[in-house]
């Protein structure tokens, strides 16, 4: 599985930006897909995850309530809608898929597949 991440880009305090992470192969479907964030001088952060299946999300509780995670399966390809951002949200972003995590969705080990990252800068 390829992944290619997009839609990163600068915006100022409160706004919006929706990233995309378009997946090739057949058996997109069949991934647990994840999105993490690395911010200048920290290790990598999980942000939220999707199941392959049904649809179910988790989220980190920094963004949960602002964040939105969904997958167009049709379309191999999954999004992360953020809202509200805030400058600390600033980071790359990338998009990850799992074969599966069972209950360590934020364990980013666990993800067998990784895009290129997108920059998001949020300004105060």
């Amino acid at each position: 599985v390829q992944l290619q991440a997009s839609g990163g880009g600068l915006v100022q305090a409160g706004g919006s930006l929706r990233l995309s992470c378009a997946a090739s192969g057949r058996t997109f479907s069949r991934y647990s897909m994840g999105w993490f964030r690395q911010a200048p001088g920290k290790g990598r952060e999980f942000v939220g995850t999707i199941r392959e299946s049904a649809g179910i999300t988790n989220y980190a509780d920094s963004v949960k309530g602002r964040f939105i995670i969904s997958r167009d399966n049709a379309k191999n390809t999954v999004y992360l809608q953020m809202n509200s951002l805030k400058p600390e949200d600033t980071a790359v972003y990338y998009c990850a898929a799992s074969r599966g995590y069972g209950s360590s969705w934020d364990v980013s080990s666990l993800y067998d597949y990784w895009g290129q990252g997108t920059q998001v800068t949020v300004s105060s």
